[in-house]
């Protein structure tokens, strides 16, 4: 790792942030990268590959049918793509042309329009679709979606992310009751979450899935649900998915992912507590800075540092953030409530050593003060 580091010219990471596509996503384990290894110095059909791979899968997550997809961003572009084209040859190869269908909208509750690293609404626009907005950016429930529903909607997407607004939003359920009334397909983005059964039994028709981030598999993206619905996502490799077409080698590392996430699962919110408890308390002991524990916004089992850098310094969070990443090690946090004076370390890929550093550096910089 370090001989790689200098001879490119890079630093050093350590990745306190979570599965974050900036630094790469998650580690993959040695299986996984024997698995990666051996489809790499293979031949396989591509398209056989694909077909038989999808369908090992969702034996695995019992559904009807699964796509591997290079990235969860692109099972976004391709479901919506796939949903306005419903299986048409023309539209694969003329997928943006208003004369091959104009039932084009996606709806999405306003306070799902969120920018992950990239923009929703962006990645919609890619597959073709147009965003309809229902609701508000403090409030949707199911009646401001049925508000939305046209005779030029193609789908809901619902958004399930810590990214999104969490209160007054309707659940996934009630997404699923509203798009039963209306014979309207409903996308679930569940890029980063842990949960592979939950919103196909709940009666979601895709579901999407990051392979890099709970999966911990290599860059990659899942999508799972109706047969129907994935034939016309695979049938779009003929056309715009050809420029996110993903390498056996990460096809195949996905499949040994899944395999072993099902079997030994992520870690859970005890271990990270009682990993986290003395680590909160070294962070609590640096002046000027007070340290809590505390649980993902988004409700998944998943526990992190929160620190609160004190108002009274003439030193704030963002520039703690900073600091931190300036060093080589590049310490990288999670840092969306920083201008509320707040810096979030979640662990699950940070060892014990890596602790001890971020612990040092941190006393440096606040010793600076």
């Amino acid at each position: 790792m370090k001989e790689i580091n200098e001879k490119l010219g890079l630093k050093q990471v350590i990745n306190a942030s979570g599965k974050m596509t900036a630094l790469g996503v998650s580690k993959v384990s040695d299986e996984v990268a024997a698995m990666q290894k051996m489809a790499g110095q293979s031949f396989f059909i591509m398209d056989e590959l694909m077909v038989a791979s999808g369908a090992y899968v969702a034996e695995l997550l019992q559904v009807e049918d699964a796509q591997i997809t290079s990235s969860a961003s692109a099972g976004i572009v391709l479901s919506v793509a796939a949903l306005i084209g419903q299986g048409a040859f023309k539209h694969v190869y003329q997928p943006y042309c208003p004369g091959v269908t104009d039932v084009r909208e996606v709806v999405v509750p306003k306070g799902h329009n969120v920018d992950y690293g990239a923009p929703v609404e962006l990645m919609i626009a890619q597959g073709g679709g147009v965003v309809r907005e229902a609701g508000y950016a403090n409030v949707c429930t199911a009646d401001h979606v049925r508000a939305a529903i046209t005779d030029k909607t193609v789908a809901i997407l619902y958004v399930k992310s810590h990214h999104t607004v969490q209160k007054s939003m309707l659940s996934v359920a009630e997404a699923v009751v509203v798009a039963r009334e209306y014979g309207v397909p409903l996308i679930v983005d569940a890029a980063a979450e842990e949960d592979l059964f939950a919103y196909t039994r709940a009666g979601a028709d895709l579901v999407i899935y990051s392979g890099g981030k709970a999966l911990e598999g290599p860059s990659s993206g899942l999508v799972i649900g109706k047969k129907t619905y994935i034939d016309w996502i695979r049938l779009q490799n003929k056309g715009m998915g050809r420029a996110m077409k993903i390498g056996k080698e990460n096809v195949l590392g996905l499949v040994a992912a899944i395999e072993a996430y099902l079997s030994d699962g992520p870690e859970d919110g005890a271990s990270m507590q009682t990993r986290l408890a003395p680590f909160v308390a070294e962070l609590d002991a640096i002046d000027g800075l007070t340290a809590e524990m505390v649980r993902d916004a988004a409700g998944r089992d998943i526990y992190r540092a929160r620190v609160t850098v004190d108002a009274e310094l003439t030193i704030d969070a963002l520039a703690v953030i900073r600091a931190q990443q300036s060093g080589n090690p590049a310490i990288f946090t999670r840092d969306y409530q920083a201008n509320n004076g707040i810096i979030e370390y979640d662990i699950r890929a940070v060892d014990e050593a890596e602790m001890s550093t971020i612990i040092a550096r941190l006393c440096e910089i606040m010793a600076e003060q």
